[in-house]
C-alpha cells in the first residue's frame, strides 16, 4: 500500500474514528486503526465491537492494499505533523510515514485479521436532516442509562408516529420524552413502522458526527438479519448493533395531572442548582425545591459543611410544594435543553416532577423525587 495525502486532513478524520477504540478492550487488534486503499480510495476504521467508525480521506492512492496500525500511537503522532503532504507506505517492516521532516515506522498486522464492520448496509429508512439530529437526539439521549446490564435502558426508542417519530429515553430514575421529532425526513416505502432501540452511545456519536461534518443529510440503514443500524453522512460511516429487548412501559409513570405548576427561566435556575451543589455533593447530591406562589428556593446542606439557599424568580399556580431532586439529574437536564423559558409540574413530594419547555409541547423531562426527613414544625 501507499498513498499521499494532507496532514491536516487525516488529524480531523481520525480524532472521530478514535471514538470507537476502546482502552479498556481485552482484543489487541481493537486497539487498532484498520487503512484501507482499494478502488481509488483512502479509508481509515475502527471498532469497539461495540460500534464501528469509518471515514473516507481525500488522498492520492498510488498502490492498493490494507494494514492495521497501533491507534493511539499513529493519532499521537499525527498531531504533532504541521500541516505538510504526507505519505504512508507498507515494507517488510510495517508502514513506514514520511512527511516534512517526520519518518516514522509502525509496527502493523494484517488488515484480514481485523473484523468486519459490516458486510451489507441493509434497507435504507429513513434520511435524517442535520439539524433535527442535534435538535431532537441531544434533549434525549443523556437520560438513558451507561449501564448495559439492562439493554434496554442503555438505548434511545424511536418509535415511529403519525406525525413524525417518538424519541424515548431512561435510566429508570430520569426519562426525556420527544414527540413529532425529526422533522422534514425522507421515509423508505419499507411496508412497516420503524420501532427500534438504538444504543445511546450509537447516538452520542452520531450528534458528535453530525458537529464534524458539513453535509446536511444522514441515511439510516437497518439490517434485521445482522442486527445492525448504520448511519451514513458524506464520507463518514457508524455503525451499531440494535438492542434486541422490550423497553419499559413507560407511559404509565407519566403523571397527567398536577396540583403545582410554575414557570421560571432556565438559565436562572441552573446557576441555582449549581450553588446548591457545592453543598449537596457533601450529602448524596441532594436539593430541595420549595415552590412558592412567586418563586422557587433551592436549598441544600452537609452538615460537614453547611448550607445555602438560592431563590429564582417564578410564578405559580396551585398549591405551594416541596420536592427534592439528585441535582446532577437536573444540571443535566438543563444544561442539555435548549428552551429559555421553562415549566415544572409536580403532585407531591413523592411523584415524579416534570419539566417543560414553554415553547414546546411535544418534549417532557421526568425526574424521580428523593425522599428526604421531614423537617419538624
Amino acid at each position: 500500500m501507499q498513498v499521499s495525502l494532507l496532514s491536516e486532513n487525516l488529524q480531523k478524520k481520525i480524532l472521530f474514528v478514535n471514538h470507537a477504540i476502546s482502552p479498556r478492550s481485552q482484543l489487541p487488534i481493537l486497539l487498532n486503526f484498520l487503512i484501507e486503499a482499494k478502488n481509488g480510495r483512502f479509508y481509515v476504521s475502527a471498532t469497539d465491537l461495540e460500534i464501528g467508525i469509518l471515514v473516507e480521506i481525500h488522498a492520492k492512492v498510488e498502490q492498493e492494499g490494507s494494514i492495521t496500525i497501533p491507534a493511539k500511537t499513529f493519532t499521537e503522532l499525527i498531531a504533532t505533523i504541521p500541516q505538510d503532504k504526507i505519505t504512508l507506505k507498507t515494507n517488510e517492516n510495517g508502514l513506514l510515514l514520511t512527511g516534512g521532516k517526520t519518518k516514522a515506522q509502525f509496527q502493523t498486522t494484517p488488515g484480514e485479521e481485523f473484523p468486519k464492520l459490516y458486510e451489507e448496509k441493509g434497507k435504507e429508512l429513513i434520511t435524517l436532516k442535520k439539524e433535527a439530529i442535534d435538535k431532537d437526539f441531544s434533549k434525549i439521549v443523556f437520560a438513558a442509562s451507561p449501564d448495559s446490564d439492562r439493554p434496554a435502558l442503555s438505548g434511545v426508542l424511536i418509535k415511529e408516529e403519525k406525525e413524525g417519530f417518538l424519541l424515548v429515553a431512561t435510566d429508570g430514575y430520569r426519562l426525556s420524552l420527544k414527540k413529532h421529532a425529526l422533522k422534514n425526513i425522507k421515509k423508505e416505502k419499507t411496508g412497516e413502522a420503524i420501532s427500534i432501540i438504538v444504543p445511546s452511545k450509537i447516538i452520542r456519536e452520531l450528534v458528535q458526527m453530525e458537529k464534524e461534518e458539513d453535509g446536511g443529510e444522514v441515511k439510516v440503514y437497518a439490517s434485521k438479519e445482522k442486527n445492525q443500524i448504520i448511519f451514513s453522512q458524506n464520507d463518514t460511516i457508524l455503525v451499531g448493533r440494535l438492542i434486541e429487548a422490550e423497553f419499559p412501559n413507560f407511559e404509565k409513570i407519566i403523571p397527567t395531572d398536577f396540583s403545582t405548576r410554575t414557570v421560571f427561566e432556565r438559565q436562572d435556575l441552573q446557576r441555582a442548582i449549581k450553588a446548591g451543589y457545592i453543598f449537596a455533593r457533601q450529602n448524596a447530591g441532594i436539593v430541595k425545591l420549595s415552590i412558592k406562589k412567586d418563586k422557587i428556593i433551592v436549598s441544600a446542606n452537609a452538615p460537614s459543611v453547611g448550607e445555602n439557599t438560592i431563590e429564582v424568580d417564578a410564578k405559580t399556580l396551585g398549591e405551594e410544594n416541596d420536592i427534592a431532586f439528585n441535582a446532577r439529574y437536573v444540571l443535566d437536564f438543563l444544561s442539555n435543553t435548549t428552551g429559555e423559558i421553562m415549566s415544572f409540574e409536580m403532585t407531591g413530594p413523592l411523584n415524579p416532577g416534570v419539566f417543560k419547555e414553554e415553547d414546546d409541547p411535544s418534549f417532557l423531562h421526568l425526574i424521580m423525587p428523593i425522599r428526604v426527613q421531614q423537617e419538624s414544625a
